[in-house]
């Protein structure tokens, strides 16, 4: 995936929708009050958004990505894996949507690491320093921005499921299902921050990111069932977040067993959150 231009790339005038403060731009974060922080962030998601629609080519991952993979996966593999399953493509396309929901959130969350990467190299992160602003607004807009492509990019996903005959069955468990996979993502965006922060260029947090990404859904209940891959690779896929996500994601929208992968799955989201998301603010605040 090549790297999309950060939606903060240029900022040639003022935060106008942050609080005028006389405190020093490097004022620490605990000095700012609680109400200052809601502003700043809602103002930076506000700029972030404005630069996507100034740049709507920034949209191409979240809008293509889903109708190839959805194309790909459904034509090429349904028949196959279909009859595995027993019912054909039609059987497959219940299979795979969900997990093509949990595949979202993953792939999608590289673009805040590659953002942030491209914001130090820019000196967008020097022109924040110089605003009176909480450092905390700049991670937590760039999360909700990223969050609302991962949302867009999982609407268009069920329109294509629709079209190539996916039956919701449970409109209460699709939305439940995006509501789990948003939590994930945002989980997962706090180690895509620190490697956007700790890696020299957007090309190094891509190619990090592809070898995390690929291994992870491709070795999980995303696309096939697990029962026919080797011992060694059946015990990965049962400590992968992302069969457990997908088979909570099943569960939900096609019918199934829920409780266990659905905590399972909200484990993860905090545990890496506890963990990442010291380290990435850290890391931020030591860098910028």
């Amino acid at each position: 995936m090549s790297a999309r231009p950060s939606p903060t790339a240029t900022l040639n005038e003022p935060l106008r929708d942050a609080p005028s403060m006389t405190a020093p731009a490097t004022v620490a974060d605990a000095r700012i009050p609680l109400r200052a922080h809601l502003r700043h962030t809602g103002a930076l998601i506000r700029r972030n958004l404005l630069w996507i629609r100034q740049d709507p080519e920034s949209m191409f991952d979240a809008l293509l990505m889903p109708i190839v993979f959805t194309l790909l996966f459904v034509y090429v593999f349904g028949g196959s894996i279909g009859q595995a399953l027993g019912g054909g493509q039609d059987g497959y396309v219940q299979y795979v949507i969900p997990g093509m929901i949990a595949m979202m959130s993953m792939t999608l969350s590289q673009g805040v690491g590659t953002g942030f990467s491209q914001d130090f190299n820019s000196g967008v992160m020097d022109r924040f320093r110089s605003l009176p602003i909480g450092r905390g607004s700049v991670l937590f807009a760039k999360i909700s921005v990223e969050v609302a492509r991962m949302l867009f990019a999982t609407a268009v996903l069920m329109v294509v499921a629709v079209l190539v005959g996916f039956d919701i069955h449970r409109w209460s468990g699709l939305f439940a299902a995006v509501g789990l996979s948003a939590a994930f993502a945002s989980s997962i965006m706090w180690v895509f921050i620190t490697l956007g922060v700790v890696l020299k260029n957007a090309q190094s947090v891509q190619a990090m990111g592809f070898l995390v990404l690929f291994p992870l859904q491709f070795g999980s209940s995303i696309f096939a069932p697990t029962k026919s891959m080797p011992g060694w690779l059946q015990a990965f896929t049962d400590y992968n977040p992302l069969s457990t996500l997908a088979d909570a994601a099943r569960g939900l929208m096609v019918g199934g067993p829920v409780a266990h992968d659905l905590w399972v799955t909200l484990g993860w989201s905090v545990a890496i959150t506890a963990v990442m998301a010291p380290v990435a603010i850290h890391k931020f605040r030591t860098k910028s």
